[in-house]
């Protein structure tokens, strides 16, 4: 299930449905994220040819299955990364709904595994188990899914979860089940990972640290005996010149007072997740070390959990930004941009055309889907020439 190392890759967009707007921390320009504004996003990313998209999961956003299930019939080609949440969920119901909408979305369901790292949230859902505990029960969790959604009858007796003769009766379309997606930091996230998953994720960080976590990551799956893809959450602020994107960015958090910063970096530091802990450190709450690597810019989590860095620049250089993590063995680019609408159709126009993407974004011609003239006809007669990067 995993795809080969081949130099390419594939970009999936962001469903906001937590909220958007054009400033951070502020109402100005805000927007609500209503099922029509989200459909609009979903269709923008199925028309430019971006892979699917991701569905936040938690508390303060709308319930990443239903959403799906909202969308999937409004879109043709778009995959959706659905997360499950081990400990809040039992697995054969989680396994069922995985079944279903896989089955009425002709296939196009990715899972994300999300073990949780704020303990205050998880109370509130009524999980109070330790860091390391959590992803015992993810391990339990995902033996047990993964059996029943493959069409196995499950009997299992672990340290947390138990189940007699559990069955799955309508099949999904993947086969043998919908893949599985997964980020942990942590040694115990990374024990879990290499045992269950297919793709493994991580958080903006700069390319070296990126590095490091791959190499560790992939030895632990050949401990046992297979390998991974990699993916990264990262933002983007991408315009036709370096200056333009910069200005964007300084804009994006200009709303931001330093009361504001200060009790979101104190509500963070509440989390017990490694991977949160990482891209906190990134900028240590201070406006003055928001550029952590070329191109890389941490202010978007001054107030935001988990991704927190974005891409910053012209159109080359975020390519060539990308082309780096692509080096290093990334095959998936999990993408946000504000607005998330905007910044959709921003980055397949400039960037999709100087990526090497798979036959699976883009529609591997470069720049967005049209299958009729691409632009506006000059005078009444003339199709305007596309200009394709040769890279």
């Amino acid at each position: 299930m995993t795809a080969p190392q081949d130099g390419r890759a594939d970009v999936l967009w962001f469903l906001p449905t937590h909220g958007d707007g054009r400033y951070l921390g502020a109402a100005e320009g805000a927007r609500e994220v209503s099922l029509p504004y989200l459909r609009q996003i979903a269709q923008a990313a199925d028309e430019l040819g971006y892979f699917g998209v991701l569905l936040p999961t938690g508390r303060s956003c709308e319930d990443s299955w239903v959403i799906a299930s909202a969308l999937a019939p409004a879109t043709r080609d778009l995959r959706f990364l659905v997360a499950v949440r081990p400990g809040l969920q039992e697995p054969s119901a989680a396994a069922r709904m995985a079944a279903t909408l896989d089955r009425i979305s002709g296939g196009r369901l990715l899972i994300n595994v999300v073990t949780g790292g704020d303990p205050v949230e998880l109370a509130g859902d009524g999980v109070f188990l330790s860091h390391d505990a959590r992803y015992e029960v993810t391990d339990e969790f995902l033996h047990i899914w993964r059996g029943l959604v493959s069409g196995q009858t499950v009997s299992f007796e672990g340290k947390h979860l138990r189940v007699e003769n559990g069955r799955v009766i309508f099949p999904p379309v993947q086969k043998p089940y919908p893949p599985l997606y997964f980020g942990g930091s942590s040694p115990a996230g990374m024990k879990v990972a290499a045992e269950h998953c297919d793709v493994y994720l991580t958080w903006g960080e700069p390319p070296a640290q990126v590095a490091e976590k791959i190499a560790a990551a992939r030895e632990a799956a050949a401990a046992k005996g297979k390998t991974f893809s990699y993916g990264i959450r990262l933002h983007v602020i991408v315009r036709e010149t370096e200056a333009e994107a910069w200005d964007a960015a300084e804009r994006l958090i200009s709303r931001l007072d330093d009361a504001t910063i200060a009790k979101a970096q104190e509500t963070l530091k509440r989390q017990d997740s490694v991977g949160q802990s990482r891209m906190m450190a990134l900028h240590g709450g201070s406006r003055d070390k928001l550029v952590v690597s070329p191109n890389l810019w941490a202010g978007v989590g001054l107030v935001r959990g988990g991704a927190g860095t974005a891409l910053v620049g012209s159109a080359d250089q975020v390519a060539d930004r990308m082309k780096e993590y692509i080096d290093i063995g990334i095959d998936r680019f999990i993408l946000s941009g504000y607005p998330h609408l905007e910044e959709a159709y921003r980055f397949a126009e400039l960037v999709f055309p100087k990526l090497p993407l798979r036959a699976t974004t883009g529609r591997a011609a470069g720049g967005a889907r049209n299958d009729g003239p691409f632009g506006e006809i000059i005078a009444n007669d003339l199709v305007p020439q596309r200009q394709v990067s040769a890279s």
